[in-house]
């Protein structure tokens, strides 16, 4: 079972990537659980979408307490509270202008591919909105769901500049390969 977090401020689209995402993965036949905490539930409070994923009906009804994967779309957010659900081995993306190294020299021991997810989106025409961006990026990361997958289901979600952010979601998806390419070398 694949359990991911996505920690986010209110306004900065966590939730809605959460959401997107688990129907990227509901699309591919996967089954999914998905559940929100909103802590104050205004603008700029820390927000957090919970995603399991399997390939069985998934029975478990708790919250995720060790994270398989970590997306974040504040940087200021990968304190000791996420931090807490990190194992060693889990890979946290994180919408970041730092380099993989100064975030590494940050956070030594964790598993962390930064993501220009501004940038990105500005290219596009997207202003501050990153989910699109960090989703393809973060599905390169973790390998899953198929890039196909979270495209279609941006196509017939996003309420407009479809193509924009179908866009940023493939920047995001090849900005990570770099990374991970150029790591592997």
């Amino acid at each position: 079972m694949l359990q991911i977090i996505i920690q986010g401020r209110g306004g900065q689209g966590a939730q809605t990537a959460g959401n997107l995402l688990t129907m990227a993965f509901f699309a591919e036949g996967r089954q999914v659980q998905s559940f929100a905490s909103y802590g104050g539930a205004r603008r700029g409070t820390p927000v957090s979408s919970f995603i399991r994923v399997d390939d069985r009906p998934i029975r478990v009804r708790c919250d995720i307490e060790q994270a398989d994967a970590i997306l974040c779309f504040d940087a200021s957010l990968l304190e000791s509270r996420l931090l807490a659900t990190a194992r060693p081995d889990t890979l946290i993306v994180v919408n970041s202008s730092r380099t993989p190294e100064q975030v590494a020299e940050k956070l030594p021991g964790y598993r962390v591919i930064p993501v220009d997810g501004i940038s990105i989106s500005r290219r596009h025409g997207l202003g501050r909105i990153v989910n699109s961006a960090l989703l393809g990026a973060f599905a390169r990361a973790i390998e899953t769901p198929k890039l196909e997958a979270l495209t279609r289901v941006l196509i017939e979600e996003a309420p407009k500049l479809r193509d924009e952010n179908v866009a940023a979601c493939e920047e995001g998806y090849r900005w990570v390969d770099a990374q991970l390419q150029r790591a592997a070398a």
